[in-house]
């Protein structure tokens, strides 16, 4: 099914169906923690194991079914996607693995993280690991979670462009690239919409995803859509934004952690010539000039998004993002058209583009790549046709913060 024809199933989703979610205290840190025939316990396949301390799970699903074929999707968190397709035949049970990461909003005792408003309903912050199973017929036998600290932990600062997107349409690379990576790497993704260096920091998500980086570990920096539009005295971007940057690398290293940036995404903001219009100022060169200061590895992901786009052409790249006619959820009444938030086949095309930067550049994470995961040129994206996404049955028409 496209993505464009998801109007029914989300309308249907959220009208008809009641949510039902299971739940299983998981109190001790290590015990593991089982749940059989979890989907007819769940009616709209959400499973979540309450009262989860912080840190990695090893997950061990067993899809298929004895009775039927089956075609299962596994996402957790915030929409997380972890497997995009896993077909089965009658009778046939795969046993998947992957590694999610789980955390709240407690840094020490009567120290949080100064999350936003909008941000207190989502799953990515409560004290639960949920897990969502879709597709076209689901079918699992269990699922099971295994605390373990022996994954590399891949953490994401970023803002809207990357953050966990809880809802329909919009849609960021940070949850779909977990899908490219084999269990020996898990993915904490921290970003959040409308955030800067400065608030990032502000708001202690690096200091609390601090209390969990071990050695080897990674932090992936992708800011300056918003950092950008920052005023006043020491705003600018060889200013507050590199003294900031210089915070996350500093933060890192002493962590024995490493560094990587990663250049804000273009917007979809074309001339006359049908070329991209570089919209971000001074900020990506002062991430490349830092980079090359610091010798910390870059994702040129600035540079790779012009590619695309361009390749994609003025028309057709609005299949990437958030552009929908009037009713195509429920309560939407005026037409969305956003240019710079991504739906998930334009979070899957800009994904794609990080995988393909971390190959540029050599980054050792990319030994832990899926073997399925195929090469991919940005200069060459995928056919929006052939893509497919099974929705999750939430929908909302507000625009993310930093718009």
């Amino acid at each position: 099914m496209s993505f464009r024809n998801i109007n029914r199933k989300v309308s249907a989703c959220l009208i008809a169906a009641t949510l039902i979610i299971v739940f299983f205290s998981c109190t001790e840190k290590d015990t593991q923690f089982k749940i059989m025939d979890p989907l007819s316990k769940a009616d709209n396949g959400f499973v979540t194991f309450t009262n989860v301390p912080d840190g990695n799970y090893k997950v061990h699903v067993r899809v298929g079914s004895e009775n039927s074929a089956g075609h299962t999707v596994i996402r957790g968190e915030s929409r997380r996607l972890f497997f995009d397709g896993i077909s089965t035949g009658k009778g046939e049970i795969k046993d998947v693995y992957f590694y999610i990461n789980k955390r709240d909003t407690i840094i020490t005792a009567g120290r949080n993280v100064k999350i936003k408003k909008r941000e207190k309903s989502k799953l990515n912050w409560d004290s639960n690991l949920t897990f969502e199973f879709n597709g076209e017929s689901p079918q699992v036998v269990s699922i099971e979670i295994t605390p373990s600290d022996s994954a590399l932990t891949v953490f994401l600062c970023g803002d809207s462009t990357v953050v966990d997107q809880e809802n329909e349409p919009w849609c960021s690379w940070g949850q779909i690239i977990p899908c490219f990576f084999n269990d020996d790497v898990c993915f904490a993704n921290y970003a959040e919409s409308g955030e800067t260096t400065s608030g990032f920091i502000a708001r202690r998500r690096l200091e609390k995803l601090l209390t969990l980086i071990k050695p080897g570990d990674y932090i992936f920096v992708e800011f300056g859509h918003n950092d950008q539009k920052e005023r006043g005295e020491g705003k600018g971007a060889y200013l507050n934004f590199t003294d900031r940057l210089k915070d996350f690398i500093v933060a890192a290293r002493e962590k024995g952690a490493n560094p990587v940036f990663v250049t804000p995404t273009q917007r979809r903001s074309f001339n006359g010539e049908g070329k991209i219009v570089d919209t971000h100022g001074d900020y990506p060169d002062a991430m490349r000039k830092l980079a090359a200061e610091e010798n910390v590895s870059l994702i040129d992901l600035h540079s790779y998004t012009r590619t695309l786009y361009e390749a994609m052409g003025v028309e057709n790249s609005v299949n990437a993002f958030v552009h929908y006619p009037a009713n195509t959820f429920p309560n939407q009444e005026t037409p969305l058209k956003d240019n710079t938030h991504f739906n998930p086949f334009g979070a899957n095309q800009i994904a794609k583009c990080v995988v393909y930067g971390m190959k540029q550049i050599h980054l050792p994470l990319v030994q832990y790549l899926r073997d399925d995961v195929k090469d991919f040129n940005p200069a060459a994206p995928d056919d929006f046709k052939n893509f497919k996404w099974y929705p999750t049955p939430f929908a909302e028409i507000q625009k993310p913060d930093g718009n």
